[in-house]
């Protein structure tokens, strides 16, 4: 975890998305409040937490387990003097503390499968007020056809993956109703993750190439991207914006 983590550091961004990506889910939402409170849940280093607060005058509370990308969004939340609504808090998504009914509206961008998707949208939703609304990416099947090679390594590395379809129907059996779901675009790949990763892969391999276990990670990186070129046709992620049901 801590060579991981030092593959990742000060990256732009964690996993997939993109500030328009961002835009577009939130303006689903059809009304919050005009000063909404809303939890950023595994913020990681914070792009959608800035553009939420582009988005809107609200006070939000960014949280994440690792502390080196809080360190990171804390330090561009004070250059941009938004430390009066930004709250930057570690925690781990499992064990959150807020009372019942502390939020309008609870975003998530790439993080909810550490829970799993059914689990962290039922674990979530009593931190919404009465009509709140909950946001999340979600790794996602396109396609029903896809090749033996990407379904084994989405079997290996995220087994419980599935098609919106199914994605939409958990949804409801959690007790919410769907407002929108999109694509992210292929871009919201590469732009802020692949690409710099793939720049950072290489300056690290350098540094660690007599390292077998560094290797391996590395290898297991690459391999990611290399899937993602490949077969990005048949999966990707997709945002769900829901709102909990009267």
């Amino acid at each position: 975890m801590q060579f991981f983590l030092e593959i990742h550091r000060d990256m732009p961004r964690q996993g997939p998305g993109d500030r328009e990506s961002t835009g577009r889910a939130f303006g689903l939402i059809p009304a919050l409040p005009s000063v909404p409170d809303i939890l950023d849940i595994g913020c990681g280093p914070g792009a959608q937490t800035l553009a939420l607060a582009d988005l809107c005058e609200g006070q939000i509370t960014a949280v994440d387990m690792h502390r080196q990308y809080l360190v990171q969004l804390a330090t561009e939340v004070g250059r941009r003097a938004l430390g009066s609504r930004i709250q930057v808090l570690e925690g781990d998504m499992e064990n959150l503390e807020f009372p019942p009914g502390s939020f309008d509206l609870v975003w998530s961008e790439g993080a909810i499968y550490l829970m799993g998707f059914a689990r962290g949208l039922r674990a979530w939703r009593p931190l919404l007020r009465a009509g709140g609304y909950l946001a999340v990416t979600e790794a996602t099947w396109f396609r029903s056809d896809a090749p033996g090679e990407i379904k084994r390594f989405w079997n290996e590395s995220y087994p419980a993956m599935q098609d919106t379809a199914a994605n939409l129907a958990a949804i409801r059996d959690a007790g919410y109703h769907v407002l929108g779901s999109f694509r992210l675009p292929d871009s919201a790949w590469w732009k802020d993750y692949f690409e710099p990763l793939e720049s950072r892969l290489a300056a690290v391999e350098r540094r660690y190439q007599h390292s077998k276990v560094a290797m391996d990670v590395l290898a297991l990186e690459r391999k990611e991207i290399e899937m993602f070129r490949k077969y990005s046709d048949y999966y990707g992620y997709a945002f769900y914006v829901m709102q909990i049901e009267p």
